[in-house]
């Protein structure tokens, strides 16, 4: 409980009955490097500001504070040093207010920690490896709100069930996305497949497993020589048939350009155009990923046709598989 004398205690006042302790002198020294790191930090700030007022919102102190208490934080996503890591092209591009108010949030609550180094960048993101509180390695995967490359995309959220009601305004499609992306990934981990499984979702952000090593990300698909294609083509292929018959998902991008090659096997990504089964394309999605799997075994010396490909992922015996319980 707390009495009378602490409440004083945390509104700065001494409690009664004590002297006040003497404030400690910082070194000359001391107080000059603070001045710097001030004057650095009020510099790159009217820097930003100076970018056709993009970032005038920075002056307000709430904003003001909300970065230099992330700064640290995020440094590693870009380089090192204390401003010198900011490339101006890609915070342009990533780092806006309400992705800087997104991450605040997530690192207060616990689900990241530091963004420690950018691992990929495409159209719609990018991909940063991050370390949650506990150590341990996540990715974190930050979609693009400066541009409009998800009205193009528009065609993979209409007609889905689970996302009614949109709007046509930007931001809207970007966060109906990101939500898109998690729950496929969820509703794929839970048949089992091999995805990274999401952590966390909130604006713009997704936090999902890493898939990589400690300096780098899996090599995608297409860029590994393979030395049992059968194997993986098998594989990829029942990962078809189960997301059909067992998820009622289709990848809809289904290419070895989002498939990542760890630990000796194929790992899936990039699922936010992924479309549930009900949806208007289903079918015609299907029959793509499909196309896309046999062109790559055909590539790969495999004997094998979109025919045969598209009656087992139809017709494919998975009486033996059932949902998992994951820890989350």
């Amino acid at each position: 409980m707390v009495g009378e004398d602490d409440w004083e205690e945390l509104a700065g006042r001494p409690r009664k009955g004590r002297k006040p302790r003497k404030k400690q002198h910082r070194s000359k020294a001391d107080r000059l490097d603070a001045e710097h790191h001030r004057a650095e930090q009020n510099e790159f700030l009217r820097g930003l500001n100076d970018r056709q007022g993009r970032y005038e919102w920075m002056k307000e102190e709430r904003y003001n504070t909300m970065f230099r208490g992330i700064e640290a934080k995020i440094q590693g996503a870009m380089g090192t040093g204390t401003y010198d890591w900011v490339d101006r092209r890609v915070f342009d591009q990533v780092f806006d207010r309400l992705t800087l108010m997104a991450l605040y949030k997530m690192m207060k609550s616990g689900v990241i920690d530091t963004l420690d180094f950018p691992v990929a960048r495409g159209k719609e993101a990018h991909v940063f490896h991050g370390t949650n509180l506990a150590g341990e390695p996540v990715a974190v995967k930050i979609f693009h709100t400066s541009n409009a490359v998800f009205k193009n995309l528009i065609q993979y959220i209409e007609g889905d069930p689970r996302f009614t009601g949109l709007r046509r305004k930007h931001r809207h499609l970007v966060e109906v996305w990101v939500r898109k992306e998690y729950r496929n990934l969820n509703r794929l981990a839970r048949w089992g497949l091999n995805v990274p499984f999401p952590r966390g979702v909130h604006k713009n952000v997704l936090i999902m497993d890493y898939v990589g090593t400690a300096t780098s990300p899996s090599p995608k698909l297409r860029d590994v020589v393979i030395d049992d294609p059968s194997s993986v083509y098998d594989d990829l292929l029942r990962f078809l048939a189960i997301s059909w018959q067992k998820a009622k998902l289709v990848h809809g991008d289904f290419s070895p350009y989002n498939i990542l090659w760890h630990d000796g096997r194929a790992c899936v990504i990039d699922v936010g155009q992924a479309v549930v089964d009900s949806h208007p394309k289903a079918q015609e999605f299907l029959v793509r990923d499909v196309t896309r799997l046999v062109e790559w075994g055909q590539k790969n010396g495999l004997d094998v046709d979109l025919a045969g490909a598209m009656y087992e992922v139809l017709n494919m015996d998975l009486s033996d598989v059932e949902q998992v319980e994951l820890l989350e």
